[in-house]
């Protein structure tokens, strides 16, 4: 088997591993909107807010990241008796894949991170907080759940952004169960002393953390090397996967084994986020056997889609595996897509760029002049085009069983090759329009043999303030009469 389909069978195996994460939950809230004048009281911009959206934060986004690759993760935090940590144990539960522990502490002050954007960037961020340590009866609460579910576990995950759920304390018990239960320990670090984290099987600090954890110039390979080499041979830990922005990671074992990863990201969006991908990726496929090495390489390719995506966001196993594939890693822009959730992330990122996106949809059995034509007048009405393609079960339900013609993966490549076709998404209900809602598209094109009213999504995309067009047909050209002229008869 080649390393790339190790690679690809490793993520398969992701699904259902055992994930146990311990760390500080957050919400992180965005505030979107635009800025047409500065304010008279102040040199600055006064944004006009439009919409509002909150998601898992810190260690919440680390399980949210665990989710989406398939993962079984458990999830142990503390909030505050305020509205904000019943907001985060809400998001918990919408995820059933979860098993959630989140202890509430009275008096505490859940953890908030608001960021405001206008005209696609970042205005500010506004953040609430407490870093006090937890309580000792909190403490032993955490201590309790932690022994219950690490059985189940894999791989511990300790995400510490120093809101105080890991003060020393409980970091170095932690640490201790796991390994007297035989699991290894994965720790996203904060702060500088990393002798808290002894006994760890890998961190994962960033460049400028690796810095000043160490003291220690981190400007190049032999200096990064030598750095991680120092943390592991001063705070008994057994390997360091330094992240490094633009210059991709670096794998250092305690044999001296180092491992350079390149950068996978082709265009940086937003590195919100990211490191709690690192974790998450690196964490799952241990947590399913593979090697420090293996897991490394599959965070890098995820953290790769990550930075492409605006926000907080997750990386699903779906863009991993089209990432390996097609080694196209810009927020794993394959142009091939099984995942309507993916898709439409990528939808919003265009949007969020102030492009107009389009949709049109079909089976496209026998690529033939009509379908062309159709997909270039689709494509003149919008920057971006989204083809929704039926997949060989619809496709059957639709035409009949000797219908389709060719397979779902050959149709999808055959329309992907296509300069005017931006994103083709595989679609197995008869209709498109849970696929439509999804996208919400700005530009649905049909067949002029169609009438507004007839076409599926038509209400939908209307009801959001796109339009819906109607693209001129190619007299005789269908793949029902190709088929037809194939097998000698009249067309």
């Amino acid at each position: 088997m080649t390393e790339f389909s190790a690679l690809v069978d490793r993520v398969e195996k992701l699904r259902n591993t055992g994930v146990l994460c311990i760390g500080d939950a957050m919400l992180d809230r965005f505030v979107y909107g635009s800025v047409d004048r500065i304010s008279p009281e102040a040199p600055i911009p006064v944004v006009f807010i439009e919409r509002e959206t909150a998601m898992l934060g810190g260690a919440g986004n680390v399980v949210r990241n665990l989710v989406a690759l398939g993962a079984a993760p458990a999830f142990v935090s503390v909030v505050g008796d305020d509205v904000a940590g019943r907001e985060v144990t809400r998001l918990v539960g919408e995820h059933g894949e979860i098993d959630p522990c989140i202890v509430v502490e009275t008096g505490r002050q859940t953890t908030i991170k608001t960021r405001f954007f206008a005209s696609h960037q970042q205005l500010l961020r506004a953040d609430r907080e407490s870093r006090m340590p937890v309580s000792d009866a909190i403490r032993e609460q955490l201590l309790t759940r932690v022994e219950r579910l690490l059985p189940k576990a894999g791989v511990m995950v300790l995400s510490d952004y120093g809101k105080g759920v890991l003060a020393p304390p409980v970091t170095a018990e932690l640490i201790r169960r796991a390994i007297a239960a035989g699991k290894r320990v994965v720790v996203d670090p904060k702060g500088s002393d990393y002798s808290i984290y002894a006994g760890a099987t890998i961190v994962t600090p960033n460049r400028k953390e690796l810095a000043e954890a160490t003291s220690m110039p981190v400007d190049g390979d032999e200096a990064v090397v030598a750095a991680a080499s120092h943390l592991i041979a001063t705070c008994d830990i057994e390997a360091v996967l330094v992240t490094r922005s633009q210059d991709g990671m670096t794998l250092v074992t305690r044999d001296g084994t180092v491992n350079h990863l390149a950068a996978e990201a082709r265009e940086v969006f937003d590195v919100s986020g990211a490191g709690d991908t690192v974790v998450a990726t690196l964490a799952a496929a241990m947590a399913s056997g593979a090697t420090l090495v293996e897991g490394a390489r599959l965070a890098n390719v995820a953290a790769g889609i990550v930075v492409g995506k605006v926000g907080t966001a997750v990386a699903y196993a779906e863009e991993v595996v089209a990432a390996l594939h097609h080694g196209d890693l810009a927020q794993g822009e394959s142009k091939i897509m099984w995942s309507a959730i993916s898709a439409a992330e990528l939808v919003d990122r265009w949007k969020r760029k102030g492009q107009k996106v389009g949709f049109t949809n079909g089976c496209f059995d026998l690529l033939h002049p009509g379908h062309v034509s159709i997909l270039t007048q689709a494509r003149a009405a919008c920057d971006r085009l989204v083809v929704g393609l039926n997949s060989d079960a619809s496709v059957q339900r639709l035409k009949g069983p000797t219908r389709p013609v060719q397979p779902e993966t050959a149709r999808a490549t055959v329309l992907s090759s296509l300069a005017m076709v931006d994103l083709v998404v595989i679609f197995g209900e008869d209709t498109p329009l849970s696929l439509i809602e999804t996208l919400r598209p700005d530009v649905l094109v049909k067949g002029a043999d169609y009438t507004i009213d007839t076409v599926v999504g038509a209400e939908q995309v209307q009801s959001w303030g796109g339009k819906v067009v109607l693209a001129e047909l190619v007299d005789g050209q269908s793949t029902t009469n190709t088929i037809r002229r194939m097998n000698g008869g009249p067309s």
